[in-house]
């Protein structure tokens, strides 16, 4: 039982992605925000019109004392809402303003139903048809402006219009049956547009969401590519202090090309997912990996890291030395690193990039003239001894 409530509530209500969950909160709460104040205050010029036209025989307490509390609800909602302006500011205070409105449209329903109920049952038969009538306008208007959040648009339906309308089905009268037949169309057709409104909306997000994705991740490793480690970076410059540091660095795989002709691209592929997998593990959460292109790796050590900048190459170079296993070759890889710290090398994204890549180069060069080195030494050793 509880499981099929759980499912139907899911269907009705069901959960925001979470790819796009705090941007569709900033993007709700800004449609809210802006189109809640010109409900408010319509909702508030209103309630003179709903005063004048109450039956003249109604309990005060329900023909003024609601009608102003609404009135004061309205005001109240209407300045804050001028007041405050940065309900989207983040993703927490979306969510905030969106519980917040919840909360307060209902309290604002339940005034309104509970006006129209007592005053549909104390008027006229003549007059009755008013009260449905000016709370349908009210209430289908604000279930519209909630529009993106369903948990608010249901609970002013409840609240708002299913009370009247049942009512109206039990009052033996055929205008009151009509009334309650056009009520439940038009708040049937317009959950549905809803629905499909908030839908399409969620879709689009995704659709948007996974071409960011696309265009800021490398497709064979899943890091971040060129473009995206560029405005990471660019990001933290604007946001560094002096006092402060972080370090990009440059990672170049030596010997890789050897390994394309001798086992083919496929294990290749094979070994770059590998590499980008020890790479992410040793920066660990204070850092961020990015494919260049071909074997060459980029990392950006927030200031938090505890990676220091000095023990950056032989930290990430200790992780690239167990041998990789692929398809059965056992395969042992090395690598270069050129280091470049923000802004003692360099304050700008160009200037740190030429730093590492120039620190990067001068240790290959350095590598390069030591395997010679050695090689020419190995081969007079050999002759010597021969």
């Amino acid at each position: 039982m509880q499981s099929a409530i759980r499912r139907f509530l899911e269907r009705l209500i069901p959960p925001i992605p979470e790819p796009v969950r705090d941007e569709f909160a900033i993007l709700s709460a800004t449609r809210l925000q802006s189109q809640s104040r010109a409900l408010f205050l319509a909702m508030f010029l209103t309630i003179p019109f709903v005063l004048y036209a109450s039956s003249a025989g109604a309990d005060p307490r329900i023909r003024y004392g609601i009608p102003l509390a609404m009135a004061s609800c309205c005001l109240i909602g209407f300045i804050s809402l001028i007041q405050d302006r940065n309900a989207s500011g983040s993703p927490d205070l979306a969510r905030k303003f969106i519980a917040e409105s919840t909360f307060f449209s209902a309290a604002i329903c339940v005034l309104v139903s509970v006006w129209c109920v007592l005053s549909w049952v104390t008027a006229p038969a003549e007059l009755r048809l008013f009260y449905p009538f000016t709370l349908a306008m009210g209430s289908l208007t604000t279930i519209y402006t909630l529009a993106t959040i369903r948990l608010a648009a249901i609970l002013n339906i409840i609240i708002g219009i299913v009370p009247i309308t049942i009512i109206l089905l039990l009052s033996g009268d055929p205008v009151g049956w009509s009334a309650a037949g056009s009520l439940i169309m038009v708040t049937t057709f317009l959950f549905r547009l809803i629905t499909s409104q908030n839908d399409q909306f969620i879709n689009l997000l995704m659709l948007r969401h996974e071409m960011r994705e696309l265009a800021h991740t490398d497709p064979l490793t899943n890091l971040f590519n060129r473009r995206a480690l560029s405005e990471h970076l660019e990001r933290q410059i604007a946001t560094g202090v002096e006092q402060r540091g972080f370090t990009v660095a440059l990672v170049d795989l030596d010997g890789f090309k050897p390994v394309n002709d001798q086992y083919g691209h496929s294990v290749g592929d094979q070994l770059l997912i590998q590499v980008a997998k020890r790479l992410q593990q040793a920066c660990g959460d204070n850092g961020i990996v990015a494919r260049m292109g071909g074997d060459e790796f980029a990392i950006l050590l927030s200031p938090d890291s505890a990676i220091s900048s000095s023990g950056c190459a032989d930290h990430m170079l200790s992780a690239l030395v167990p041998p990789c296993v692929v398809d059965d070759h056992v395969i042992r890889i090395r690598a270069s690193i050129g280091i470049a710290t923000w802004p003692i090398d360099g304050e700008t994204a160009k200037t740190l990039f030429e730093a590492a890549d120039t620190q990067l180069y001068a240790v290959k060069n350095y590598t390069a003239k030591t395997q010679a080195s050695n090689l020419t030494q190995g081969k007079e050793a050999r002759l010597k001894s021969g």
